[in-house]
């Protein structure tokens, strides 16, 4: 493997492992799970979902664009297949293996208020509240 590829692996785990904290610290809220989101999130998907996260230059593939889900399923938002991504439950090749970046687990391991489960449908209604009209 060359320098600069692990480099660029060692970058995009460092900031995934400092961001795992944070998300375990989130409270409530769309307002917490806003804050789940941008650091779990992010940092490849960017503030606003277009994908234009600041790891997004290091990655192999093209994140997608997040705000136009309900777009790309005839505007309906797929609430239950977006749940199913971040806890891990649907692959997305471009996560890795399950244990990658799998929120779900995270969420699970550290959480001390709500569960994880409701964290995790709160950070999906916040994704929906990004949709582009």
């Amino acid at each position: 493997m060359k320098a600069s590829m692990k480099f660029d692996i060692i970058v995009i785990v460092g900031a995934v492992m400092i961001g795992l904290p944070a998300v375990a610290l989130a409270a409530t809220g769309l307002d917490d799970a806003k804050r789940d989101y941008e650091v779990a999130c992010a940092f490849c998907h960017g503030l606003t979902g277009k994908g234009e996260g600041p790891l997004n230059d290091k990655l192999k593939s093209r994140v997608p664009d997040l705000t136009v889900l309900a777009n790309n399923n005839n505007g309906v938002f797929p609430f239950n297949r977006v749940v199913q991504v971040i806890d891990g439950r649907q692959q997305i090749k471009a996560h890795g293996p399950r244990e990658m970046p799998v929120w779900g687990n995270s969420l699970r391991l550290h959480d001390t208020g709500p569960t994880a489960a409701s964290r995790i449908k709160r950070l999906a209604e916040y994704l929906k509240l990004l949709q582009e009209k």
